[in-house]
């Protein structure tokens, strides 16, 4: 009967495996961004403190920057929260 049930739902755990595992790239890909920020925004500072751009074009790179930032936390905490969940 075990091997009649594995055979049965076999599809649906194929599906259930693809999706776990395209939500997980996808998850990987907001992390490498968000990543990707930080250091736009450290070289920013440094660009900064080395007198290569002004105050006021700081002051609007920084705030882009900090806006996307914002955009992708949203989606960095749910992953943090399902990971915490598994384990």
């Amino acid at each position: 009967m075990v091997i009649i049930d594995d055979i049965l739902l076999f599809p649906a755990r194929s599906l259930a495996f693809i999706f776990r595992e395209i939500y997980n790239a996808a998850q990987q890909e907001v992390a490498n961004e968000a990543e990707s920020i930080r250091i736009e925004l450290g070289e920013l500072y440094m660009m900064l403190e080395t007198g290569r751009i002004t105050e006021e074009e700081f002051d609007a790179k920084e705030e882009d920057l900090l806006q996307l930032l914002d955009e992708l936390a949203p989606a960095s905490t749910d992953a943090a929260e399902e990971s915490e969940g598994a384990n």
